[in-house]
């Protein structure tokens, strides 16, 4: 283990985050609310810390192993969480260090399960850094420290591969800094197009920032308590619907539209499956809340919202969904399993994952009827690796495991239902923010004791890293020498 290259790495991502918090502290100072020492405060120990590590721990040996990028993804998470809760506890926001870490954790894993109870009359400062977390954690923070720093290490694919949503890692180009560069060019041309749509559509720049932010990072933090419903507009529902949506596909397939690849579009399965289930789950709780709604416009306009802010894991809410019949919930509650597309800012289990099981189980069932016949699982035209059909069954075991667990675990303090418990384990390893019961929409996570909230920060933060990066932290072999 090459602990000063550990250390190294470790402290330049906390002056990246010590400069993400630069739009913040201005916001702060422009609005005079009192918040902006907080920043102030938490960059320059941010500093403190980052500075010497990045400095003091020279390196001949530059050379990243696998074991290593593991170690700094894990770790580097868990130190951003830490620091970047600090602002709400000086601020005096959210007090509690726990409850503030809970909100950090949940911002910069895209999650955007809250405990805050007043959120509308909060210091714009505070609101703008909750909501960019979900920016800085959308595409990935080693992706973003890669594309500031390309030449900090070599063979930087083992940190982007340990952070990257999917089962395998796609480069757009041969050099790793170059395809981080890429990705987040497109990632902030689609931010800033949504910012500019939903001006147009009548929110102020304050609000279409932090909605933005929200939606490209597929967080869903609101600056108001009832969410995107507060606005109560159609078009505004629609733009945000659209770009969800948008957000929930491969970052590579952007770069193929722009190259003129448009035939390997066009041929994704991935994308198919996932827009197949989004149209199809959409299309069904239309038909399941049109009774109550009174108009198939109204029941379409809320069902697709609430779809796409689901699939997506965004967790933005312009209805109680909790309230819905109880068909419409259940297949919102298998939608949190989906997730959307491998190398986009979404949680959930991925689509390509769900298809290579759905085809592997099939093969066992054939070769179950004839077990002399070599098949193959294909995705996406190619021939799957078995290696990588054991780390998609591998990850479906764990993530069924963490879900359950963690409900359980939840169960312990004896506050809330099986419902509650359950889907608020889920909806943290999936990184969708709103669940059912105590925890749906209309509810928050702040009922919820310290240790449960510890708990949830990590099914959160192992649900973003993929699982693995964040057990590796409990192996022995990780940390010998």
């Amino acid at each position: 283990m090459n602990i000063k290259l550990v250390f190294r790495l470790l402290g330049a991502i906390l002056l990246v985050e010590a400069a993400a918090m630069l739009p913040s502290l201005c916001i702060a100072l422009g609005y005079g609310e009192g918040d902006a020492l907080a920043f102030v405060w938490t960059i320059l120990l941010i500093l403190l810390v980052g500075l010497p590590m990045r400095l003091l721990s020279r390196v001949e040996q530059t050379n990243l192993r696998a074991r290593e990028g593991f170690l700094i993804v894990s770790l580097s998470w868990v130190l951003l969480s830490v620091f970047g809760s600090l602002p709400f506890v000086i601020s005096g926001v959210i007090p509690h260090p726990v409850d503030a870490l809970f909100e950090a954790v949940s911002g910069f894993t895209t999650t955007g399960a809250s405990i805050m109870t007043q959120i509308d009359s909060q210091p714009h400062g505070i609101m703008f850094w909750r909501s960019f977390t979900h920016w800085i954690g959308g595409m990935g923070v080693l992706v973003l420290t890669l594309a500031l720093l390309p030449q900090m290490s070599g063979r930087t694919s083992h940190l982007v591969r340990a952070e990257s949503p999917g089962p395998t890692l796609s480069k757009i180009v041969p050099r790793m800094g170059d395809t981080a560069k890429i990705l987040y060019l497109i990632y902030g041309a689609l931010t800033l197009l949504e910012f500019l749509l939903l001006m147009l559509a009548g929110m102020n720049a304050f609000d279409a920032a932090i909605h933005a932010f929200g939606t490209a990072g597929t967080g869903g933090f609101s600056n108001y308590g009832a969410s995107v419903g507060h606005f109560d507009s159609a078009l505004i529902d629609a733009i945000i619907t659209v770009f969800m949506v948008l957000f929930g596909v491969n970052f590579v397939m952007y770069y193929k539209a722009i190259t003129g690849a448009w035939h390997e579009i066009r041929a994704n399965e991935e994308l198919k499956w996932y827009l197949s289930i989004f149209f199809g789950a959409m299309l069904i709780i239309t038909l399941i809340i049109l009774p109550e709604q009174g108009n198939v416009f109204t029941a379409l306009r809320y069902s697709s919202f609430q779809v796409a802010s689901i699939i997506s894991t965004t967790g933005f809410a312009t209805a109680d969904f909790d309230l819905w019949p109880v068909a419409a919930r259940m297949l919102i509650f298998c939608v949190m399993f989906v997730g959307s597309c491998a190398g986009s800012t979404a949680g959930g289990m991925k689509i390509c994952r769900i298809g290579m099981l759905s085809k592997q189980a099939l093969r066992e069932v054939r070769h179950s009827i004839q077990p002399r016949k070599t098949m193959v699982v294909r995705f996406d035209g190619k021939a799957v690796d078995e290696g990588v059909l054991r780390q998609v069954a591998t990850f479906a075991f764990l993530y069924m495991i963490l879900m359950i667990l963690g409900g359980f675990l939840l169960s312990l303090e004896g506050k809330y239902d099986v419902q509650t418990n359950l889907t608020a384990a889920l909806t943290c390893v999936s990184n969708v923010g709103p669940g059912l019961g105590a925890v749906g929409p209309s509810g928050n996570f702040a009922g919820y004791g310290p240790l449960s909230k510890l708990l949830l920060s990590f099914l959160m933060l192992a649900g973003r890293l993929e699982i693995f990066p964040m057990l590796a932290l409990f192996h022995p072999a990780t940390w010998r020498k």
